[in-house]
């Protein structure tokens, strides 16, 4: 048994962010090794990943000789990154990279002995916008996408993990398939049902697919719910900080005097955590952070080496090499309640959350007092200037500047009293 793993696709929703999702780093590993090492603990021992011309190097760096790595040179949909493999494999796991389930999804699908293909359904509750099965019990009698509110055939979405025990012939059917829309695989698998068993293994559990940038805190959020809580003895923490709940601190993290860290969190290592500051709701930190003194950070993804200094920075995605100038403040909350939508292409997407602060790139660096407001995205490599207020996004490499005039005239205010005579009014004297 071989799993394919689908990380060619290039994220162009993912914007300002520009690390590929597979390399996205959670808990101090890239996702590609989290999936590799979870199909691993299911007893995939051989696998393929397909990658595209700006991760494949990175990719065959991490994995080593565990797994193939073969280039898919066009994003041109699942089937072109299948029809990449030179020799496809009679037996086959197939899975998006940007998926992130509990490993009992594996199982369930790799537990079904019955059928010539498995594919996962998510049981869902309410209308969700993807392919819902046709199903007769657990036979998988067609797919239908997206079908509108009212007309789910079932309460099962398909989800790609998808085990396939003829997987060539499904190759054979992709080579033939002609499509003007991104569908030739699920063409392909129509074409198949109508001769072979598919079958259906439900799953409950939890799911965060990385679409949007903002899918990173979801993400971060599963992985700290999966970790248990982890000191290293090389961490120094003061004596008078507080350090509490499900925490992971990684080594030669230091946490001075008086900070307060809730649970839970992940600092990564070398990081630092100021006085007086406060960590909580959900926060990940890369290596060699710093939350300076009197820093605020609230359910907040940070890089690889990004620094804060007196900041209030709520519910945001912070790339890395990111450094936020004393005082300024990011908004996540917008006065209506409303869910927070954040502009993708000539698009408004919402969030799904009426708390979201802002989307930062790569490298890029506030002034003293800046202030962000809800959604806004910052392009990597860009400068907003001191006491400047963003509305709205900012592209890459940009330098943003507040254009204001000072005037200067004579003082006409007399101010009457005295210092002592205000003491004694305030009974400090």
């Amino acid at each position: 048994m071989k799993a394919i793993i689908l990380a060619g696709g290039i994220g162009k929703r993912m914007q300002p962010i520009q690390k590929d999702k597979n390399l996205l780093k959670f808990m101090g590993k890239e996702l590609i090794l989290h999936l590799v090492e979870q199909l691993e603990s299911v007893g995939i021992r051989e696998f393929i990943i397909i990658c595209n011309p700006g991760n494949i190097e990175r990719v065959k760096e991490l994995v080593g000789n565990r797994a193939e790595c073969v280039l898919q040179r066009e994003a041109n949909g699942m089937a072109g990154a299948m029809l990449s493999i030179t020799n496809p494999p009679k037996e086959a796991l197939v899975i998006n990279g940007d998926d992130i389930f509990d490993a009992s999804a594996y199982g369930a699908v790799l537990g079904k002995k019955e059928g010539d293909s498995v594919l996962l359904g998510y049981r869902v509750k309410s209308y969700f916008p993807g392919g819902y099965l046709i199903t007769e019990g657990d036979r998988i009698k067609g797919m239908i996408e997206k079908p509108g509110e009212g007309n789910e055939p079932s309460d099962l979405v398909n989800i790609v993990v998808h085990l396939h025990r003829h997987f060539d012939k499904l190759v054979d059917i992709m080579k033939i398939t002609v499509s003007d829309r991104d569908d030739v695989y699920e063409q392909a698998m129509d074409v198949m049902m109508k001769k072979y068993d598919f079958r259906v293994a439900s799953y409950e559990g939890k799911w965060v697919k990385i679409k949007y940038p903002w899918d990173i805190l979801a993400a971060a959020g599963m992985f700290l719910d999966r970790a248990q809580r982890k000191i290293s003895s090389s961490a120094k923490i003061s004596d008078r900080a507080v350090v509490e709940g499900n925490v992971v601190i990684e080594d030669g993290v230091k946490i001075f005097e008086n900070a307060v860290v809730r649970g839970p969190c992940y600092i990564g290592k070398n990081s630092v955590i100021g006085n007086n500051t406060l960590v909580w709701g959900g926060c990940h930190f890369g290596e060699k952070c710093v939350v300076g003194c009197g820093s605020e950070i609230k359910h907040s993804y940070f890089g690889d080496e990004s620094w804060s200094h007196r900041n209030y920075i709520g519910d945001s995605v912070i790339a890395d090499n990111c450094n936020f100038g004393a005082g300024t403040i990011t908004a996540n909350w917008r006065f209506d309640a409303q869910p927070i939508k954040v502009n993708v292409g000539e698009q408004k997407i919402s969030t799904g959350t009426d708390k979201f602060g802002c989307i930062m790139g790569e490298g890029c660096k506030t002034g003293i007092h800046v202030s962000i407001m809800p959604g806004v995205k910052i392009g990597p490599n860009s400068i907003i200037g001191a006491h400047t207020m963003v509305p709205k996004d900012i592209g890459p490499g940009k330098f943003v500047v507040l254009k204001e005039t000072i005037e200067e005239k004579e003082n006409v205010l007399k101010i009457s009293g005295s210092k002592e005579e205000l003491l004694r009014k305030l009974k400090v004297h």
